[in-house]
């Protein structure tokens, strides 16, 4: 059965429908692409109903020719609707088919305008517009005309060097004329390099906040797409709104995660990230160039960037950003002691001194770790209390459970007053901060000691006397409680000791082998793909002479570690008896004991007065 009438009917709604998805695509100012899928679901939505509505059924013998049931082949022509089928059941039929379409171009258009009214391709709401599905290749970054980030260089403290290299930059930006006017550039990159939480990213901000032009900020993993070429897309994308925002200044914060050297990855030279940095080196310094457009980057991996990006031309400058000395940390304290209320008795000098080592984050987490114990002990201001507490939760972590078994308390005693004596008593070590039973973090107790101010300048007699000194816990339990009970307390300071002297053979050639470096440099990379490459050339015999010096390196310092506790056993004994009781004791206070029984070396006794105890 056959109804002409409504299959006409049905073939011009097909069209009207087919013609209706590429006029709402083009409007909504969708891809080509985009506008072909949606018309290729209508063309098999169409067929497929026309094929439903009528089918031919053949029943054929492919040996005769004749139908295997007897008689000649039947034509079958069955119809899927009845002659009293009307229009406008066919229509409501064919919408049925076309429902699911018609409902996904809908909500495609709904949601491509949602952020805007009838933004165009650039427009709010267009195909450039933040909630657009197809808007994954454009870029990410963060923008602002007049950048509001509240932070200025004076709020920037302890990095002084690195400040006067961007008020350089920032200079520039304003007044331009003084420096073209003999023939000076502005710098096209600057690179910021050090150790986590020194203030890079900080300075990011204080540039921002300082220099009155465009700014652009983004993370170097936001390049990173796992859809092919879209990391290019968006880096030239961000070059393109900074050419026609410039002057302006790009930040990309954790450069590495987009500009590690190429030909270093499991992809080869054709993946993903490399292609997103040639676009980055092209735009950063190609053909076509990028006047009027500082990059700014950070990172603490400068080993593993790529040769190429840090070339005069695209990085102009690398601006080392390092943990701060005692000055910086003072300016810093200060920086983060402006809003909190601090104890007139404390001196930010001294808890200065108290800190070698830690970074601006360091000492920002310092302060508030001192802010948020104040309010817990209902007191009104931070006192030194406080001070101290935070300084040890932040190096060895919360403060545990104390210790009520007497024989345990006995041994720790014993094993932490063993390192601070040898660490004491062996020339060139640092001096004693304080001793405690308390536990933190893993610990069971600790002996803190100050390091100096400059941690990379270390001598072959301060090396060997850390040896000693982190020996000492073993040899107070072998002394005091005999070979058969000892215990596992010493495994950390046995992995140090292990450390240290191999770096004297291997690394610093402070032993009887020779002054030579006996350790491949791929090896020490950071890199775990240079570490696996690297090949180990040392010979047999030579291993064996470098074990052999590490052994003698560690036997003479146990040696003198065990002499040391055997002739000071009754000045151990006395310590012990008072720290059993106070739990903790100030290393002024330990040296005084301890100076009564033996004499303290004098280099030593003048590093602890150099310190000073909160």
């Amino acid at each position: 059965m056959e109804n002409k009438g409504s299959c006409s009917l049905e073939k011009s709604s097909c069209y009207g429908a087919i013609i209706a998805v590429s006029q709402v695509g083009r409007c909504a100012g969708w891809p080509a692409s985009m506008v072909g899928l949606m018309f290729r679901s209508c063309i098999f939505v169409m067929i497929n109903y026309f094929v439903q509505s009528a089918f031919i059924y053949y029943i054929y013998d492919s040996q005769t020719n004749m139908n295997p049931f007897g008689g000649q082949m039947h034509l079958c022509d069955f119809a899927a609707h009845s002659a009293s089928e009307d229009g406008g059941s066919v229509a409501l039929n064919l919408l049925g088919n076309l429902a699911f379409p018609l409902l996904l171009v809908g909500g495609l258009f709904l949601l491509s305008r949602r952020n805007g009214g009838a933004g165009g391709m650039g427009g709010p709401g267009g195909m450039g517009g933040p909630g657009n599905p197809m808007a994954f290749g454009k870029s990410k970054a963060k923008f602002q005309m007049e950048p509001n980030t509240g932070v200025t260089f004076d709020d920037v403290a302890g990095v002084d060097e690195a400040k006067a290299d961007f008020e350089e930059v920032v200079e520039f930006l304003k007044r331009p004329e003084r420096f073209t006017a003999v023939g000076a550039k502005i710098p096209k990159g600057v690179l910021l390099v050090g150790p986590p939480g020194t203030g890079k990213t900080l300075l990011a901000k204080a540039i921002a906040g300082e220099a009155g032009v465009p700014f652009f900020s983004i993370s170097g993993s936001e390049f990173v797409e796992m859809f092919v070429g879209v990391g290019a897309s968006r880096v030239r994308d961000l070059f393109k709104k900074a050419k026609e925002n410039a002057p302006c200044i790009i930040f990309v914060d954790e450069i590495d995660a987009v500009g590690r050297s190429r030909g270093a990855g499991v992809g080869g030279g054709n993946d993903e990230r490399e292609q997103t940095l040639n676009q980055l080196l092209t735009e950063m310094d190609g053909f076509e160039g990028n006047t009027g457009i500082i990059v700014v980057a950070a990172t603490n991996r400068a080993d593993v960037l790529d040769p190429a990006l840090l070339r005069p031309g695209r990085f102009d400058r690398q601006v080392s950003v390092d943990v701060p000395d005692v000055k910086g940390r003072l300016e810093i304290l200060n920086v983060h002691a402006k809003n909190k209320k601090v104890n007139s008795e404390i001196s930010l000098a001294e808890v200065a001194k108290r800190c070698p080592g830690f970074s601006g984050a360091d000492l920002a987490n310092l302060m508030n770790e001192a802010a948020i114990l104040t309010g817990r002990r209902n007191k009104d201001s931070i006192s030194a209390a406080e001070i101290d507490d935070s300084i040890d939760r932040i190096v060895a972590g919360m403060e545990g459970t104390k210790l009520t078994d007497g024989k345990s308390k006995s041994l720790v005693a014993y094993h932490e007053v063993g390192h601070a004596i040898c660490g004491t008593l062996t020339p060139g070590h640092d001096p004693v901060q304080k001793v405690t039973v308390v536990p933190r973090g893993q610990a069971k107790g600790l002996t803190w000691f100050t390091p100096g101010e400059d941690p990379t300048l270390i001598s072959k007699q301060q090396i060997f006397a850390r040896i000693v000194g982190a020996l000492g816990g073993r040899a107070a339990e072998v002394v005091v409680f005999g070979d058969d009970e000892v215990t596992t307390g010493a495994s950390g300071d046995l992995q140090q000791v292990s450390n240290m002297a191999k770096q004297m053979v291997t690394t610093y050639g402070m032993s009887d082998i020779g002054p030579w470096s006996l350790q491949d440099q791929g090896a020490q990379s950071q890199d775990m793909i240079m570490r696996m490459m690297s090949r180990n050339n040392t010979s047999e015999k030579l291993l064996e002479q470098i074990d052999g010096a590490v052994k003698k390196i560690s036997d003479e310092a146990y040696e003198v570690a065990l002499k040391q506790i055997a002739d000071n056993r009754e000045a151990m004994d006395k310590i012990v008896e008072i720290l059993c009781e106070k739990e903790t004791m100030s290393g002024d206070e330990f040296r005084s004991i301890l100076g009564e029984y033996t004499a303290i070396p004098e280099e030593n006794l003048e590093a602890a007065r150099a310190t000073v105890t909160i």
